[in-house]
């Protein structure tokens, strides 16, 4: 199955051109969608998960239409937003059966045995009496993958999910995910590289409401490959440096600058080649490099 997005236009009211001519074509597996905060992926998230619409374009998944049978796309839908809200009280094992009732499971002993497993695939199971509003964020996250998961859905959806989450949350979380995607399409949305490096073999890149790549991560590595060149800088001369040079990207290392530079030519100076890595190509990207 193909979730193919062609040409989609999005402008918010306060002139914000959210989605400008997007479009995707993305498989079964998972899908890394990078882009810094209002890149446009949170509007194509929501769009997807039918909870906006957009001024022109399509989307289909399968023989879905996605923009215009919104209640067929619901049925095999599950989206787990950057902002999961639960209630204060409730706990785990109940909010899910009652989503699993919204979701149109009836039959009560149908739905024990759907919460039973989902709890147990996200290791939430010794602590599904506990209120989920108590739980810590890596916890909350699970719970939200169990909740989108009820009714083995076609297409999930995570914005940002990882976020906030320590080094072992964020495992278990890569973890469940990867299961997932062995018979789903799951869109990542994210602007940490390190998400889509673990997880993903398909990627995208957005910027202002713009696809700037998409393909998979060998080929965005190969765009770079040989390209890219660093060097300790002081903090001083970093400023001569991004004007002299195409600079990538520039993070602390000691307490000193370590710039990436882009260069089909070999640069002497004391630079030396780097090991290209997404987070190169990411910045390239959006600093329209290559």
């Amino acid at each position: 199955m193909e979730l193919i997005i062609k040409n989609l236009e999005k402008k918010y009211a306060n002139g914000v051109h959210a989605l400008n001519n997007v479009s995707l074509t993305i498989s079964t597996g998972m899908f890394g969608l990078l882009g810094p905060n209002g890149a446009g992926k949170s509007s194509l998230m929501r769009t997807l998960a039918t909870l906006q619409d957009v001024d022109s374009g399509s989307v289909t998944l399968g023989e879905i239409d996605v923009l215009n049978d919104k209640e067929a796309v619901r049925k095999v839908l599950g989206y787990l937003p950057q902002e999961f809200g639960v209630y204060p009280r409730t706990s785990a094992i109940d909010l899910l059966d009652y989503l699993a009732l919204l979701k149109g499971f009836e039959n009560a002993s149908d739905r024990k045995q759907i919460v039973e497993q989902l709890l147990l695939k996200v290791n939430l199971w010794e602590h599904r009496k506990k209120a989920v509003a108590s739980y810590s964020g890596g916890m909350k996250q699970r719970f939200g993958i169990a909740q989108c998961l009820i009714g083995s859905p076609r297409l999930v959806i995570v914005d940002e999910p990882t976020a906030g989450l320590d080094p072992g949350e964020r495992n278990r979380f890569y973890n469940i995910l990867s299961e997932i995607g062995e018979n789903t399409i799951v869109i990542l949305s994210t602007h940490i590289v390190q998400d889509v490096r673990e997880l993903c073999t398909q990627m995208a890149v957005m910027d202002n409401g713009k696809v700037l790549f998409s393909g998979n991560t060998d080929e965005a590595l190969a765009q770079i490959k040989g390209k890219v060149w660093e060097k300790k800088v002081s903090k001083l001369e970093l400023p001569n440096y991004q004007k002299d040079y195409k600079v990538i990207s520039n993070k602390l290392v000691g307490g000193q600058p370590l710039i990436h530079v882009f260069s089909e030519s070999q640069l002497d100076n004391g630079f030396t080649k780097a090991e290209e890595n997404l987070e190169d190509v990411f910045f390239a990207k959006l600093n329209e490099l290559v």
